[in-house]
């Protein structure tokens, strides 16, 4: 058996353990208390760990552009896209979208995998790129939540002051955030992990070694689908995993002669499920219209449930195919090739019924009648 099948099967493994214990933590505030132990301590101490064992180079600046660059894409090809799967333009579904299908969760679905397969240099460089998806679902998705709050409730917007206050206040509150600010300043000064104090780097890595396990049985327990919107909701990942795909072998394209391990993470750092943030955001405006007694939702929080709900195990199985069979999806050719069936595929339920309206629609009005007749006399 290969190494890499080997690690995929062990990864697996610790899912299907997770989907086992999903009886054991029925609670919703249980699996919030495990989240928060992932995203407050486990992760933050693998980044920091991945961000003390590099140099500081200018050159990998580019890598926040990149991520950022590719949210703000995703966000327009949403809003221009999602009529195609019947959701409306400016309907409280189309903004829950185009906030969410744009966003990025790396720290759950991508930087384990990432750590286990690429290593620390290559986590490293996915934390640093992580920096500006989290611009984009911590700054300029809650703007955009709190503009489209403002129009859809009528209400005066605030000051400028007020929500830069607000912004850096969340900011600040992401210990992710805070870890990588700590990182670069340690780095800046020279110092790397093997300069701090042996207590303080040996509890550090203790933290960092329970992060992959947490995450994979996290991942398993919250596997919970409403099966009411899955179809649609699937349809609109595997077309945002398709032209993800489009994207990284247009890179792969235009940036030949990438190491193997480069090539891989071009791959499958976009490839992230869809970020909590968001949805936390719209979870807060939602508050806010109760307060407020309003009757009308700026956004659709059961569809964004859905959407958190279904992202994360199927980021997890395209994540795990590409690092399983590595040596595919370097080529440029084979992912774009994959983008375009994904892309399809995704498309191909909207198309059939666009086919079937106009066959319908050439059908002469007589035999139409009597198609219709007849049909009524089998059914009596």
């Amino acid at each position: 058996m290969s190494i890499a099948l080997e690690k995929t099967l062990s990864l697996i493994l610790l899912i299907g353990i997770g989907v086992l214990l999903q009886q054991k933590f029925q609670s919703e505030d249980q699996k919030k208390g495990l989240k928060t132990l992932i995203l407050t301590l486990a992760l933050p101490a693998m980044i920091f760990v991945a961000l003390m064992k590099i140099e500081i180079n200018p050159d990998l600046l580019f890598l926040p552009v990149l991520a950022l660059g590719f949210n703000l894409v995703m966000m327009y090809l949403t809003r221009f896209s999602m009529p195609a799967f019947g959701i409306k333009k400016d309907s409280a579904e189309m903004r829950t979208l185009a906030l969410l299908v744009p966003s990025l969760a790396p720290g759950l679905t991508c930087f384990p995998f990432i750590a286990r397969y690429l290593g620390d240099d290559l986590l490293a460089w996915a934390a640093l790129a992580d920096i500006g998806n989290k611009i984009f679902v911590l700054i300029l998705a809650y703007m955009l939540a709190m503009s489209w709050y403002y129009k859809t409730q009528q209400l005066p917007s605030r000051s400028n002051r007020q929500k830069i206050k607000e912004l850096l206040l969340a900011m600040l509150g992401e210990p992710i955030n805070v870890v990588i600010l700590a990182a670069i300043v340690l780095l800046s000064l020279g110092l790397h992990m093997d300069d701090l104090p042996g207590f303080l780097s040996a509890s550090i890595l203790m933290l960092k070694d329970v992060m992959t396990p947490l995450v994979l049985l996290f991942i398993g327990i919250a596997v919970m689908f409403k099966w009411s919107q899955i179809k649609t909701i699937f349809s609109l990942l595997i077309f945002r995993a398709g032209f993800t795909f489009l994207l990284s072998g247009l890179f792969l394209w235009l940036v030949p002669g990438l190491p193997f391990a480069s090539a891989l993470l071009v791959v499958v750092f976009p490839q992230s499920a869809v970020s909590f943030w968001p949805f936390a955001h719209m979870s807060a405006i939602r508050k806010m219209e109760i307060n407020n007694g309003s009757k009308k939702s700026t956004f659709d929080l059961d569809l964004g449930i859905n959407v958190l709900a279904v992202s994360m195990p199927l980021s997890t199985l395209m994540i795990l195919g590409v690092f399983t069979s590595g040596n595919l999806w370097v080529v440029p050719t084979n992912v774009l090739i994959l983008g375009a069936s994904l892309v399809g595929l995704s498309l191909a339920p909207t198309a059939f019924k666009l086919l079937a309206l106009n066959r319908k629609d050439l059908v002469p009005e007589e035999e139409s009648s009597y198609r219709d007749l007849e049909f009524r006399k089998m059914e009596k």
